[in-house]
């Protein structure tokens, strides 16, 4: 396929040719939320109604957005967000993100369901690699994957906690889209009438490796893969708990991250376990259709924990502002999904790259704006909230839930 990445100058337009190129069932795989698909809009809508403060005659020359996560110093806040249909935007499509993200001096977070080896992540594209965890019912499995990825080199481990059930996503049903395919009348028109896809991806797949599989699935769970609706297909363990992150604490010697977080109690507990960040998330809209946005819950979340874990957020970022904002907010970086998914469906590496750059030179447009020059200077000064965030706890009952976490984490 023909990379148009050098057309695109904002996100939405990475969305646009994205959608075109895709067939819909994979489309809207990706780019839709669940049920009523209200968490979807409130993620956008949310950053809308924060605004910024500019100031003037600051010198602002010789911007920069280094930032040091976890010991590491990177050149810009994001991180890729780990998605496990990389591969499905552009034959190795997590090949080709790694490689972007490598290039561009920000982590790599690798997912469960992707459909290319940790190991030639590493050998290939190198960089920051972290590796996205679910953990399944069988945690011996889980533990051995914990163990591959630390054999492999990646340095965090990104412990997935809110999909504890499979989420209500009737649109794949609708599609007939699963993973392993598994081909309806439906879905054979909407390939067929792909053809960029299908001989550029699918194709390609065919005459190399055979039809996608989750290739970091250990082969006893390979085996008993069968076609379901995509995001259906990774079991689910509605048993986890606690335990089960002090058990990887103990496992993992490196970062331990735990991605999911929506509640201050719950990012006091994650410190008292032993990890050394949190990702206030709401899985970009596509779980519970009823939470929060995570950018509202963000600066409950810092306040409760302060120094004692790294704060990150992801879920509906697509303007360097929005970044700017979170990082006012408390966040100390942000993980982008959707944005470099599109990305990687236009233009593979270059495609990626391209999104990549576009939050980078939005990031410094907004941070100059608001008369700063590094991210150290940023602060809640510059933001203009909405009523209901003005107070770090917002609503009385959200106050209430901070000052419980802070008494439990002893402040």
């Amino acid at each position: 396929m023909k990379d148009l990445s050098a057309e695109c100058h904002n996100i939405h337009d990475l969305r646009e040719i994205a959608r075109k190129r895709l067939p819909k069932g994979l489309f809207e795989f990706v780019d839709r939320g669940t049920e009523d698909e209200v968490a979807l809009r409130n993620n956008r809508e949310a950053f809308e109604r924060i605004k910024l403060s500019m100031r003037n005659l600051v010198d602002v020359a010789g911007r920069n957005q280094e930032v040091t996560l976890f010991g590491v110093r990177h050149k810009m806040p994001i991180a890729i967000a780990p998605t496990g249909c990389a591969g499905l935007m552009w034959h190795e499509g997590e090949l080709e993100l790694a490689k972007a993200a490598a290039a561009a001096g920000i982590p790599f977070s690798l997912a469960t369901g992707a459909l290319t080896s940790m190991e030639k992540i590493t050998e290939v594209a190198g960089g920051t690699l972290w590796f996205q965890l679910y953990m399944w019912p069988d945690r011996s499995l889980s533990h051995k994957l914990v163990q591959r990825a630390e054999a492999a080199g990646y340095k965090a481990l990104l412990v997935t906690v809110d999909g504890v059930v499979s989420p209500n996503r009737e649109y794949n049903l609708r599609n007939g889209f699963t993973i392993p395919f598994s081909f309806t009348r439906r879905n054979v028109v909407d390939v067929m009438s792909h053809p960029g896809w299908l001989l550029g991806v699918l194709a390609k797949y065919m005459m190399t490796t055979g039809m996608p599989r989750y290739e970091n699935y250990p082969t006893e769970l390979k085996a008993k893969m069968t076609a379901q609706p995509m995001g259906k297909s990774m079991m689910k363990n509605d048993s986890l708990n606690w335990d089960d992150l002090r058990a990887l604490r103990k496992l993992w010697p490196h970062t331990l991250i735990l991605k999911g977080v929506m509640h201050p109690q719950d990012a006091v507990m994650a410190a008292e376990c032993g990890a050394d960040g949190v990702i206030v998330s709401n899985h970009g809209g596509r779980n519970f259709d009823s939470a929060l946005a995570p950018i509202e819950v963000l600066p409950h979340v810092a306040e409760a924990v302060g120094k004692r874990v790294t704060v990150l957020v992801d879920s509906g970022f697509r303007r360097g502002s929005d970044v700017v904002k979170a990082l006012a907010l408390g966040a100390k970086a942000v993980l982008v999904g959707r944005p470099t998914l599109y990305g990687t469906t236009v233009g593979g590496e270059a495609g990626a790259a391209r999104a990549i750059k576009i939050f980078r030179d939005e990031i410094d447009r907004t941070i100059a704006y608001l008369g700063y020059r590094s991210l150290d200077e940023i602060s809640r000064d510059c933001l203009i909230l909405p009523e209901h965030m003005r107070a770090a706890g917002g609503s009385r009952g959200t106050l209430s839930v901070v000052e419980g976490a802070k008494a439990a984490a002893g402040a």
